[in-house]
């Protein structure tokens, strides 16, 4: 459990998460359109993609949006090896390119799922975005197609990465170790 009164150790400020992003969207607006349905992964990934939206906005591509409610780890710390979907998407993906977003790759095994689902429906693309990759997907990951930060093998909070349910607000990513 997280301790309140022990502040993260800060791995990436808010001005480096922010240069990250503008990186980032500048490197995928090339191969995406306006009819892209940008699906964010909830409820971590609701940060980057606001972030990653906006800043594919500042560089002419107007995606739409969805979301994606996927659960693999409850309140743990660890995986539980398997997701539960418990929000599915609202827009129509046929033949449209699909962009999942989300703030972390851990195990992969969310990431993936998603992938999955977007391509089962009907998306004729699907490409992924994580703001950070950690070390040790699982074999059944996909990687990602855009990576804002090469995570280190750190427990990350901030920036959308919580400790059951705590410190997602931080603007900067942090590591609980």
């Amino acid at each position: 459990m997280t301790d309140p009164h022990v502040p993260p150790v800060v791995l990436l400020t808010e001005e480096e998460v922010a240069r990250r992003v503008e990186d980032l969207a500048r490197q995928i607006a090339p191969v995406i359109d306006d009819d892209t349905v940008a699906v964010c992964l909830l409820t971590g990934g609701l940060w980057f993609a606001s972030d990653l939206t906006r800043a594919l906005a500042r560089q002419g591509r107007h995606v739409r949006f969805d979301a994606l409610w996927l659960a693999s780890y409850g309140d743990e710390r660890a995986s539980l090896g398997r997701c539960e979907v418990r929000a599915d998407l609202q827009r129509p993906l046929a033949g449209r390119t699909a962009l999942v977003i989300d703030d972390v790759i851990d195990t992969g095994l969310s990431l993936s799922e998603a992938h999955r689902l977007v391509r089962d429906a009907g998306a004729s693309r699907a490409l992924t975005a994580v703001f950070a990759s950690k070390p040790w997907p699982t074999k059944r990951a996909i990687v990602p197609d855009f990576v804002a930060w090469e995570a280190p093998a750190r427990y990350l909070v901030g920036y959308g990465m919580d400790s059951a349910g705590a410190l997602r607000g931080l603007p900067y990513i942090g590591a609980l170790d």
